[in-house]
């Protein structure tokens, strides 16, 4: 039976439970300015503690060697937890390397695969460019799914079940053109081609067209079910497309982290090796806009060093989330969705 009062949860942000600001932040932001975020978290926490704690900053900061002891442990960390990325971004981006017979196999499959989508879409070659490829898959299923609208409207159906078919239908050739509209003109390298994957709700869709085929298999026409089952084993080829560029996206993000870490942590290091060095919290005395100089600098040159630690966190955020929300290829809904199309299995 269809449920009328519910709208598809195709988006992924219309799946998304909770604030959708944080979904902007975990995965649509730019990471410089997630980066920029977190830096600022940071530096306002420091000055926020240092005005409200009881003890004044510049007695804080002269008692002991705190600064020393800070900066001292800043260089260490930072050393080895950039150190620590690369050689496990290395390891990562290994796997690409092997042996001729082991490359053929993977081109052997990756040739097989396109294949198979070239036939599922009705062209003689599948674009090569990963969003164009995408867009072809998709665009294949609306097509599919005209197919079968068109078997239906010709066919004198049961008015429930006519309904059921009408509205599942609609539902996949809408999110398809809305998706396909997202890919169109998309690089591969942008997170916009992977974003726009993840908006096509393609497990639903697959498990509800093979639960039709299975729940009213004895009132659809030889028509019917033949269209259905095309559009079926068209869905059925976006998840192993859709988890192949999901997985060269991760690389792509592990070889821009890798690179960007290089490129922060030498000012980090500078940063934090000069204050372990020259900084003398005794010697700042003045005060600004009602803040102790010292604790202005305190902030300023622990934000600095940390900002290694800030760049990847803001990498990190997004593979995670990316990779929450996609841990099950197929027709495996592992959170609460609103579905537009229920199924009586009874």
């Amino acid at each position: 039976m269809t449920s009328d009062s519910e709208e598809s949860s195709d988006t992924m942000r219309e799946r998304a439970a909770g604030d959708t600001r944080l979904l902007w932040f975990l995965l649509d932001a730019d990471r410089w300015l997630v980066t920029a975020i977190l830096s600022g978290i940071l530096f306002c926490g420091v000055l926020a503690v240092g005005l409200l704690h009881p003890t004044p900053a510049l007695t804080l900061l002269t008692r002991g060697d705190p600064v020393e002891t800070l900066f001292q442990a800043l260089i260490t960390g930072t050393i080895t937890a950039v150190t620590l990325v690369l050689t496990l971004s290395q390891l990562v981006l290994s796997q690409e390397l092997g042996a001729v017979g082991d490359q053929r196999e993977r081109m052997d499959g990756s040739m097989q695969f396109r294949a198979d989508v070239a036939d599922a879409v009705d062209t003689p070659v599948s674009p090569a460019e990963p969003s164009a490829f995408l867009r072809s898959l998709v665009r294949g299923t609306a097509e599919r799914a005209e197919t079968v609208q068109a078997a239906v409207d010709k066919t004198a159906l049961d008015d429930d079940l006519t309904e059921l078919l009408t509205q599942y239908l609609e539902d996949v050739r809408t999110n398809a053109d809305s998706v396909t509209d997202q890919l169109e003109g998309r690089s591969f390298g942008e997170f916009d081609v992977v974003k726009a994957a993840l908006n096509y709700n393609y497990s639903w869709k697959l498990y509800v067209g093979r639960r039709i085929r299975e729940a009213y298999a004895d009132e659809l026409t030889d028509d019917i079910d033949d269209s259905l089952a095309e559009l079926v084993e068209t869905l059925e080829l976006f998840g192993p497309a859709r988890e192949h560029f999901k997985t060269l996206y991760f690389q792509w993000e592990l070889s821009d982290l890798s690179r960007t870490l290089l490129y922060v942590a030498i000012p980090a290091l500078t940063v934090a090796v000069t204050s372990l060095l020259f900084l003398d919290a005794r010697d700042i005395v003045g005060v600004t806009a009602g803040v102790p100089d010292v604790l202005w600098i305190m902030a300023a040159t622990t934000t600095a060093s940390v900002l290694p630690f800030t760049v990847l966190l803001s990498y990190i955020l997004r593979i995670v989330t990316i990779t929450k929300r996609t841990l099950a290829i197929g027709p495996f809904i592992l959170r609460e969705t609103d579905r537009s199309v229920d199924v009586d299995w009874e």
